[in-house]
């Protein structure tokens, strides 16, 4: 497998969090401006405990 391709996927996340975070915002407030700062702040949210996750999940493999 080529070393680049499995980092390739990882840019897919992003797209998926912007989108679950807007249906998820839409679903709850009807104001175009709550949904956007709901969105944004949800967004910030999830890619955090990825990037958590990630880091945890990373020091533990490295630790073996």
């Amino acid at each position: 497998m080529n070393p680049s391709a499995s980092v390739e996927v990882y840019w897919l996340i992003l797209p998926l969090v912007i989108a679950i975070s807007l249906v998820y915002s839409a679903s709850r407030h009807e104001s175009w401006r709550r949904i956007w700062w709901h969105s944004a702040r949800l967004c910030v949210w999830i890619m955090g405990l990825l990037v958590m996750a990630t880091a945890i999940l990373l020091v533990i493999n490295t630790q073996v």
